[in-house]
């Protein structure tokens, strides 16, 4: 089973303000996810031609955190059945609080037969 960590630093892009998800200057919970999502995706170990996509997020957002601070986002493999993976993630600062946590489902693909079902502007 595979598990990654990335690092982010919450800078003003990343607000809830900037993002349009809330008013103020703190981790806006789309930018959560995505951190979390990544480490998804660092944990998985695919083929070339293979990618995946996410099918169902679960995350709760526990505290808030201004910007400047530090982001530690881990993913757990905690289940595969198939194409289908199931991910354990959190969030964490840097003094060791819980930012967020949940789970993250992503089903693994072949890129350019999925590429090719989608429909073109203008088709």
């Amino acid at each position: 089973m595979g598990s990654a960590s990335i690092t982010h630093t919450v800078g003003p892009e990343h607000t809830a303000r900037a993002l349009r998800s809330g008013s103020v200057e703190v981790l806006a919970t789309p930018i959560l996810l995505a951190w979390c999502e990544e480490a998804t995706c660092d944990a998985l170990s695919l083929d070339p031609e293979q990618t995946s996509v996410g099918a169902r997020v679960e995350i709760d957002h526990l505290i808030p955190s201004p910007v400047g601070t530090t982001i530690i986002a881990s993913a757990d493999m905690i289940a595969r059945d198939g194409r289908l993976v199931t991910f354990r993630v959190e969030a964490v600062d840097t003094s060791g609080a819980l930012v967020g946590s949940g789970q993250v489902r992503r089903i693994v693909v072949d890129r350019d037969r999925f590429l090719s079902r989608l429909k073109r502007v203008g088709d």
